[in-house]
């Protein structure tokens, strides 16, 4: 008897594995170098830690994918990234190393434990959509405020995002990236470092955890990754039909991330929008042969790890505008989304707003950040307003 057609690895399952990949890079990856570069890294650091990243991502997608038979894609936070790239300016790199050591280890307890869905029930999801849209707002922002300093470039990357949108929407980001390259090469705008790209090895960072930056910055990000990303990773995974096991995906998970940590292991998820890319019916007719799509995902970041110092390069070389624009653009759908669920019920409408707003005024009191303010205003209004006839 010869082995049945679908056990092999196909040409869907390969393009979809790359697409899936290709997509995490070019949607987030402006953002995650921002993140980095607000916490104070140098560029031979966040090569290195990008290589770290890639890695994780890759090890993770392989061993969950082959260990449990599901498309089980690695990913990074890409709300909790923007969170960070806002929250770190003014704090060391060692600082932001405590933060992700200390998100991780609550991620890990919460896979231990099953702590996280308890945790989040008394936590409205209108005011996490509240807090993480009050964080994204300013990415929206800068993207039509630099309209202003380089009127050709921004507007070029906006009506490439929105043609994209209509015809090409999987690759609306990919195209804005290479529409915005191709006008900053015309502008002169890409300035490439003169010494040679080396492969640097990454380079640790010892922790040191504070109270101001753990509750101020750890605590929101902890909360958004989870709110954010994990969850919606594990409600992907139960749409196609499949039942993961949430607690051993967040254990793995975090387990990953936090000893990664110290080299810019600032998050491994479980992917959503890019895992979903490894479920359609394009992948295989069978839904329990498409694990093999993620594993294949798994081998491009791996490649993608080996390639972080060059990354790095390029993002590096590239002009603000350009990475601006990109982030922001990469998270309007995220920024619609959020504002969606923070006001859809009426009841909660009122203090999802407050915490939309205390977040966005990025006001900032005994050294802890707007996120944890805006979280704790949120949840003051909905015990007063919501909770009033109770």
């Amino acid at each position: 008897m010869t082995r049945a057609e679908p056990s092999r690895f196909t040409l869907p399952m390969l393009v979809s594995g790359f697409v899936a990949v290709l997509v995490g890079y070019s949607s987030s990856g402006a953002i995650i170098y921002q993140m980095f570069q607000a916490a104070g890294a140098t560029p031979e650091q966040i090569g290195g830690w990008l290589s770290v990243l890639g890695l994780a991502q890759g090890i993770v997608s392989l061993g969950l994918s082959l260990r449990y038979r599901m498309p089980v894609l690695a990913a990074w936070s890409t709300p909790g990234a923007a969170l960070l790239a806002t929250s770190f300016h003014g704090i060391s790199l060692n600082e932001a190393a405590g933060v992700f050591v200390f998100a991780n280890l609550l991620i890990v307890v919460c896979g231990v434990t099953g702590l996280f869905a308890r945790l989040m029930n008394h936590i409205p999801a209108s005011l996490a959509a509240a807090m993480l849209a009050g964080i994204l707002l300013r990415f929206g922002l800068q993207t039509f405020a630099d309209l202003q300093s380089n009127f050709a470039l921004c507007a070029s990357m906006c009506l490439a995002w929105l043609l994209a949108r209509r015809w090409l929407a999987r690759c609306a980001i990919l195209v804005t990236l290479l529409v915005g390259i191709a006008v900053a090469l015309g502008q002169h705008a890409i300035h490439f470092p003169p010494q040679l790209i080396m492969l640097a090895l990454p380079q640790p960072v010892m922790p040191h955890f504070t109270l101001t930056t753990l509750l101020g910055i750890g605590v929101p990000y902890f909360l958004v990754t989870m709110a954010s990303q994990n969850a919606p990773g594990i409600a992907t995974l139960q749409a196609h039909g499949y039942r993961p096991p949430v607690s051993s995906l967040m254990g793995w998970t975090g387990f990953t991330a936090l000893l990664l940590s110290p080299f810019g292991g600032f998050s491994v998820c479980v992917a959503a929008i890019t895992a979903a890319i490894c479920m359609s019916d394009e992948v295989d007719p069978d839904p329990q042969q498409r694990w093999r799509a993620a594993v294949l995902a798994g081998v491009f970041y791996l490649l993608a790890g080996a390639s972080g110092a060059l990354i790095a390069v390029l993002f590096s070389a590239l002009p603000a505008v350009l990475i601006e624009a990109m982030a922001g653009l990469a998270l309007l759908a995220t920024l619609g989304g959020s504002l969606h669920r923070a006001l859809d019920v009426p009841a909660e409408r009122d203090s999802a707003l407050i915490a939309f707003l205390i977040t966005a005024s990025g006001v900032s009191l005994l050294g802890i950040g707007p996120a944890f303010w805006g979280l704790l205003g949120g949840v003051f209004a909905h015990l007063l307003l919501v909770r009033k006839t109770a």
